[in-house]
């Protein structure tokens, strides 16, 4: 990992950063309180997860153990969006908002993916 000095420098913690952020500042704003400790809950854990796993990989210095996280973290993203389609099928969200966060999912997941093969080509 030498071109990298922290998981901070990788696009893809910046993108699962980004990706957090929405879901903290957009979408459970929007959930009633009755989703406390229920989907807001699941959803805010599963998007932190996404840069937790980018983060811990990182940390392993072993290039499969880092492989092996992100794709943990690429479950994570994917389980994100789909508690934000169960928050859209019960009203809580518009369809603008889901459009919002799954076009960020998707970028998030495409260079989440770039550097899964960046990191198979070097072990």
């Amino acid at each position: 990992m030498a071109t990298f000095k922290s998981f901070e420098d990788l696009a893809c913690w910046k993108e699962a950063k980004r990706f957090r952020n929405l879901v903290k500042d957009n979408i459970i704003p929007k959930f009633p309180a009755s989703e406390k400790y229920e989907l807001k809950s699941q959803i805010r854990r599963s998007s932190r997860s996404v840069g937790n796993n980018i983060a811990e990989g990182f940390g392993r210095y072993h290039f499969q153990e880092n492989i092996q996280f992100c794709r943990i973290s690429r479950g994570s993203l994917n389980e994100s969006l789909d508690h934000t389609i169960v928050a859209f099928d019960e009203n809580y969200i518009t369809e603008q908002d889901l459009k919002e966060l799954r076009e960020l999912h998707n970028k998030t997941l495409l260079i989440l993916n770039g550097y899964i093969k960046y990191l198979k080509s070097k072990k």
